[in-house]
This record gives C-alpha cells, sequence and structure tokens, in this order.
C-alpha cells in the first residue's frame, strides 16, 4: 500500500470505493445478512434484536415519533438479551427477516464513533502506518465506527470515559465529534437498514480483523476529529491518556 497519505492506490483506493458507496457484495446481498450476524458473535460481539425501517421514514416499534428510527433495540432488556449464542442469532434472524441488529457495547468491545470524513482520514492514516485497525463499521447518515477491545471498568472510576461524552458542551472542544460507546451503550451492527433509500450501516473492514486496544487509535482519531471541526486537536486535556 502506498505509503503517502491520501493516496488512492491499493487499500486505500478500494477503502475509498467503499466510502463513496460500493458495498462488498455479500453485505449489499440480503442473502448474506445470517451469515453477516453470525461472523460478527463470533468475533465476540453480543448482539441483540433491533427495529427496522417502516414506510414514511418510519421506525418499526409503536412509538409515536420515534426519536431514532431503526436504530434501537427491540427489548428494553438488551444489555441481559444480547448473546453470542449461534442458534439463539439463528432464531432471532429467522423469525425477524427484516429486523436490525445491535451490539451491546462495554462487554467485549467498544466502539469509536466518529464523522465519516474524520474517520476516513484517520482510517487511511492507521493503514498507512502499519497499525492493527479492526473491525470498521460505515454508517450511511455520516459516521464511521471503529470496534475495539472493551476498557473494561477501570479500578479507578475517574478514568471512565463515558459514551454520552460529546453530548456535553464543555467536552465538545477537547473531543469534537467523537461518540465514545462503552458500557450502557449499543451500536448497530452490520448489515443494518436505516431510514431512506439503500441507507444502511456495512463492513469496510469485517469482524474477521481482531479488536485492538482503543488507545491504539485515539490518538489519530482525535487529531483527525479535531481537523474535522476546524481546530487544532489539545492531547493535554485528553481524558485519557494517548500513550499506547
Amino acid at each position: 500500500m502506498s505509503a503517502t497519505f491520501g493516496g488512492r492506490t491499493g487499500r486505500q483506493g478500494r477503502l475509498s470505493s467503499w466510502l463513496r458507496g460500493r458495498r462488498p457484495q455479500e453485505a449489499a446481498d440480503g442473502s448474506g445478512r445470517e451469515a453477516l450476524l453470525l461472523a460478527a458473535a463470533g468475533a465476540g460481539l453480543p448482539l441483540a434484536p433491533a427495529a427496522h425501517p417502516a414506510p414514511g421514514y418510519r421506525c418499526s416499534c409503536d412509538r409515536v415519533g420515534c426519536p431514532t428510527p431503526a436504530r434501537h433495540p427491540v427489548s428494553f432488556a438488551w444489555q441481559t438479551q444480547s448473546t453470542t449464542d449461534r442458534a439463539q442469532i439463528e432464531r432471532w434472524a429467522r423469525h425477524q427477516p427484516q429486523a436490525n441488529f445491535i451490539t451491546a457495547t462495554g462487554m467485549v468491545n467498544d466502539v469509536l464513533d466518529v464523522p465519516l470524513e474524520a474517520g476516513r482520514e484517520a482510517l487511511e492514516r492507521l493503514l498507512a502506518a502499519g497499525i492493527e485497525v479492526g473491525p470498521v463499521a460505515a454508517s450511511d447518515d455520516g459516521r464511521l465506527l471503529f470496534f475495539t477491545l472493551t476498557r473494561g471498568t477501570p479500578e479507578d472510576e475517574d478514568e471512565w470515559w463515558p459514551c454520552e461524552l460529546d453530548c456535553h458542551p464543555e467536552t465538545m472542544d477537547e473531543h469534537p465529534g467523537l461518540r465514545w460507546h462503552c458500557r450502557g451503550s449499543y451500536v448497530l451492527v452490520p448489515p443494518a437498514q436505516l431510514p431512506g433509500e439503500n441507507q444502511s450501516v456495512h463492513w469496510v473492514r469485517g469482524p474477521e480483523h481482531p479488536l485492538p486496544d482503543p488507545l491504539t487509535l485515539l490518538e489519530t482519531l482525535t487529531d483527525a476529529c479535531a481537523r474535522y471541526a476546524g481546530q487544532e486537536p489539545d492531547h493535554a486535556n485528553a481524558a485519557w491518556p494517548l500513550g499506547r
């Protein structure tokens, strides 16, 4: 692969094609849905059924004016329901053929969720540097999801970086656009359909790639998010240490 940042040869060229809307063939093929879900579970991602799009940009749930259509679990017990059990996932997938699935974070995996353009830049830099990235999913609502090992529950609770990090104005300047999904959170796992024509969540790098430690990706992701927001990154005020 070319080491030139922003190059479009080899793997980088394929990456850019995927992010412009081309899908890996197996992700675009509805018949491969169950196989993709089982591959995610086989990689250790605990899954649970989620809502799916309904006609008129609505959600399949009964809630009027659902604020997150097709993006939420169907059960309030999703944290205890989430599983990697193959037989259970097969039953869900076959009995609910339209359902999306979420993966619960903070158990086995966390997810670093960044704006698409910032994530594209960061991914190219990480791959060019030879850093093990792990699975990455793209969401057509403009996000890139980096799947990592979970940080678990640190002994020092002051180290804990909550998934609602970027919801608080005082933290936005430090980590613009970055969401760290950890315990108590979830994300859609590919293949998932979003409201709107041909809108989906799909793998850019599949779950066959081992989950990395999130701290090996964090500095590059925060740099890219800061540039995306039009400002210089401030590593001194990072909520977690950026060393590997």
